[in-house]
Order: structure tokens, then C-alpha cells, then sequence
């Protein structure tokens, strides 16, 4: 009976079963029976069906009560469907909102980025011919400060030509720096144990006696492809920077490791990093830190966070410079609850 009403999708009421011979009997056999198709947009989803003990028990009245339910019921599940869709709509919209705030934000960044690699691009463009430039001025002026030393031998002359010779040779150092912050020095490569190199550096380095250096090697030999010369000077600069932001004392703390091994150690990796094996040189102080806006200016040529008549030349641009142009890279942050954390990565070649 309910598959004939499916079929026809009308309703149907049968006065006495016993009279049909459609009728199959059930558990509990009945003697008349109503069926109700319910529709739900012009799409048969269900049929209604009641069945009594007693004949002729169906009429009009009750036709009227299941056909008015099965258009409840038909209007309820149009309302919960439509209820599902608005909400399989709304978190489809939000989905794609994040998609596209996500894509914005990535964007952004590459544009930053970008606009830096442009930047930093011309800078290091200018400076290396710059530098080359003035390079040879300063050979032209060293040349004939030894020439004129060799003719004047008064004590009063040979002090002006000291200093002149003296700013000469501090000038030469700045056209190197010059150089290695636009990638442009000449490195020659070697294995170099970088658990000896930085043990070496901190046994000559000059602490304050309020400042406390620590040393904390790995337990297992670290070589890296680096130029040993260029290396020293760059982790001999971050430990000084880290000594001096420690006027009023502290730790230093210096760490070896190695990172990219592993699948976590590679998850450690700074972005600007290819995929690889890095050696890493940490350098921690505790002194007065550095706010985001000086983080983010840290590796900008001559950027310093002292007064402007201490020190002299590129300071971490140089260490940046040489640490890209190597293949590894240099990060800064900050670090808990005060002070710096500089992080050096020196590539491994397999």
C-alpha cells in the first residue's frame, strides 16, 4: 500500500483490507488502512501510513488531519534543510574570508619583502662601488703618508702623521666592512671546527668584571664550510655587542648546536634559511634589549642603538653580510625577561 502511494503520490484510504488484494498482513493483521504521501519541494521524501483493526475506521476527517501533518512535516524539514544550507553557506563564507585575510597578509609580506631585497639590492649596489672607489683613494693616501714619514723625522710631524696614518687604517677597515655588508669580499671557504673557533674567540674576548661569560658547547664536534677570518670577526662583533649592552652587568651566555637534522631541529630554522644542515652560534645577554622598531632596524647599515659619538662603521650590517653572503643568516630577538639573542647559522656541506 505505502509503495503505491509512493508511486502515485496521492493518498489513498482502503475501507476494508480484507477486500484487496494488494494487502500483505502484517504481525498484527488490520482491516482498514490510510496513506499519506509527504512531499517536500515537489520531491516524495517519506509516506504516512495507519492502519486500524476495524473496517470503514478512515474517512474524510481523518485524510484531512495526516495530509494537513504531512504538510507540517514537509514545511518543517524545508525549514531545517534551509537552515543547513544557511549555515554550510555562512561557514563557507567565513572560510573564504579567512582564505582571502590570509592571502592579503601573505601578499603583504612578500611585498615587504620584496620592496627590502630592492632596497638592500641598490644599497649594496652603491656601497660595493663606493667602497671599490674609495679604496683606492685610501691606497693613494697610505702610499704617501709612508713617503713623507720617511722624510720628516721630527717628533712633533711624526705624531700628526700617526694619527693621519692611524685614520687611514680605520678607514680601511670601514671599506672592508663596506664590502662584506654588500656581498662583495672575497671569502675562501674551509671546514672549520666551530666549537674550537668560538672557544678561541671567547678565551681572548675582553668581559668587564660585573659581566659573567658563559660557554656552552656541544658535546659533539660542529664543522661548517665558512671563511674562519670573516667568521671571527662576525661572532667577535656580537659578543661585543652583547658586552656592551650590559653596561651595569649580567650574563653572557655563548652556545654551539646543531640544527636541521632533525625533523623538529628543521621546524627551528629561520624562513630566510634553505633547507639544510646549520651549525648555530648563539649569543645571549641580559642587558637592556632592543624594542621591536630597533629589531627590525638592527641590520640597517651604520643603525645604532648607542649614542651617536660611540663607535664606529656597519656593526651588524656587516655580520648580515657576511652571514648571506656565505649561504646562513643572522637572527635577533628578543629576549626573556631582558637583553638580546643573537643567533648566527653557518652552513654544513654534506
Amino acid at each position: 500500500m505505502t509503495g503505491k502511494v509512493a508511486l502515485s503520490r496521492r493518498p489513498i484510504i482502503v475501507d476494508d483490507l480484507l477486500n484487496d488484494a494488494n494487502y500483505i498482513q502484517d504481525s498484527q493483521p488490520a482491516r482498514s488502512e490510510i496513506c499519506v504521501p509527504l512531499l517536500s519541494r515537489g520531491q516524495l521524501v517519506g509516506v504516512i501510513d495507519s492502519e486500524h483493526p476495524d473496517a470503514h475506521a478512515f474517512g474524510p476527517a481523518e485524510l484531512e488531519i495526516l495530509t494537513t501533518v504531512a504538510a507540517m512535516t514537509s514545511a518543517k524539514l524545508e525549514l531545517l534543510d534551509e537552515a543547513d544550507r544557511s549555515q554550510r553557506r555562512y561557514a563557507d563564507l567565513v572560510k573564504t574570508h579567512a582564505k582571502l585575510s590570509e592571502e592579503i597578509c601573505n601578499r603583504k609580506a612578500l611585498e615587504a619583502k620584496l620592496h627590502d631585497a630592492r632596497r638592500n639590492e641598490a644599497v649594496g649596489q652603491l656601497t660595493g662601488r663606493l667602497a671599490y672607489d674609495f679604496n683606492n683613494l685610501l691606497s693613494i693616501i697610505s702610499g704617501n703618508l709612508e713617503l713623507v714619514e720617511a722624510y720628516f723625522k721630527e717628533p712633533s710631524s711624526r705624531r700628526f702623521l700617526n694619527e693621519a696614518s692611524l685614520a687611514s687604517q680605520r678607514a680601511t677597515r670601514l671599506v672592508s666592512d663596506l664590502l662584506v655588508f654588500a656581498q662583495r669580499s672575497k671569502l675562501t671557504f674551509s671546514k672549520t671546527n666551530m666549537n674550537d673557533l668560538v672557544a678561541d674567540l671567547c678565551g681572548v674576548s675582553v668581559v668587564p668584571n660585573n659581566v659573567t661569560l658563559q660557554l656552552d658547547l656541544s658535546p659533539i664536534d660542529l664543522v661548517a664550510d665558512t671563511d674562519v677570518s670573516a667568521a671571527k670577526s662576525a661572532i667577535n662583533a656580537v659578543i661585543s655587542n652583547g658586552i656592551e649592552a650590559m653596561a651595569d652587568g649580567g650574563t653572557l651566555t655563548v652556545s654551539t648546536d646543531i640544527v636541521g637534522r632533525s625533523t623538529m631541529s628543521r621546524l627551528m630554522l629561520p624562513r630566510v634559511l634553505s633547507p639544510g644542515v646549520y651549525v648555530s652560534v648563539k649569543v645571549v645577554d641580559t642587558g637592556t634589549g632592543m624594542t621591536s622598531d630597533q629589531i627590525e632596524r638592527v641590520f640597517d647599515p651604520f643603525f645604532s642603538t648607542k649614542p651617536a659619538s660611540s663607535g664606529y662603521g656597519l656593526g651588524l650590517s656587516m655580520v648580515h653580510g657576511f652571514m648571506k653572503q656565505s649561504g646562513g643568516a643572522v637572527v635577533v630577538s628578543q629576549n626573556t625577561p631582558k637583553g638580546t639573542i643573537l643567533e648566527l647559522f653557518f652552513p654544513v656541506q654534506p
